[in-house]
């Protein structure tokens, strides 16, 4: 991959498998200066596994710690230019018989913690006048998901939050968009039962789900100069063909 990224400050949370592991890699691999982190003890690994500069066990639900790594990060490293926020959970549960607390549970990591990132982000992003946020989201967040309505609404609050900082920031050289993908082979996704996903197949244009490197560009491209330059509060959907706005 050409090096389109060459000395960009990064963050990718979710980084310990999937999405997130894959945009890392690219990443680094466009030249990115690439901080890792995930809540699951895993990601310690990754920074030697892709070459990121280094790695970070952080819980998407707490402010303290979300805050104190991006201020870390920032005082290393003299900056942020580019947050990637890929974290996230998958359970499935219908909805009359969904509990409180899995709804709960999903809207605290999958939405609140994603604009806890942001906002820390924004910070040093405005301060600079300079910054890329780049929220993965999710093709369900558009058209629902049968035992997914925690999953789907929390999705569809990432789209709107990220379309809102968009209209804050764009101005002042922060350039906010999401990624919405269809499904993809990944492990929070082999969680969900067989016959979801054997559905679901059945439904897609293409065919088949993604794999995570067939994400990665979207963010590649969103976090460039001058690819992403006209890019503001977009919603990209690399999604086998399961949405056509």
């Amino acid at each position: 991959m050409t090096r389109i990224l060459e000395g960009r400050r990064t963050l990718v949370t979710g980084a310990a498998s999937g999405i997130g592991h894959a945009i890392a890699a690219a990443f680094v691999d466009a030249g990115a200066v690439v901080t890792v982190t995930d809540r699951n003890p895993a990601v310690t690994g990754i920074a030697d596994e892709i070459g990121a500069k280094r790695s970070e066990v952080v819980d998407a639900t707490s402010e303290s710690e979300i805050d104190a790594l991006v201020s870390g990060i920032v005082a290393a490293d003299g900056g942020l230019d580019v947050l990637v926020c890929s974290h996230g959970i998958l359970t499935q549960s219908p909805a009359a018989t969904m509990s409180t607390g899995q709804w709960r549970e999903t809207l605290d990591v999958d939405l609140t913690g994603v604009f806890m990132f942001n906002r820390a982000a924004l910070g040093p992003m405005l301060r600079q006048r300079s910054g890329r946020i780049i929220n993965i989201a999710s093709q369900l967040a558009i058209k629902g998901g049968v035992s997914l309505a925690h999953y789907a609404a929390a999705k569809a609050g990432v789209i709107a939050m990220t379309k809102s900082i968009a209209l804050e920031t764009a101005a002042h050289g922060v350039l906010v968009n999401a990624i919405a993908p269809g499904p993809i082979d990944t492990p929070m996704v082999a969680g969900i039962d067989d016959q979801w996903k054997r559905d679901k197949r059945a439904e897609l244009p293409l065919g088949r789900f993604g794999h995570p490197a067939e994400i990665a560009p979207t963010a590649v491209l969103l976090a460039s100069d001058p690819g992403g330059n006209l890019y503001v509060g977009q919603v990209l959907g690399p999604n086998s063909g399961d949405v056509m706005p």
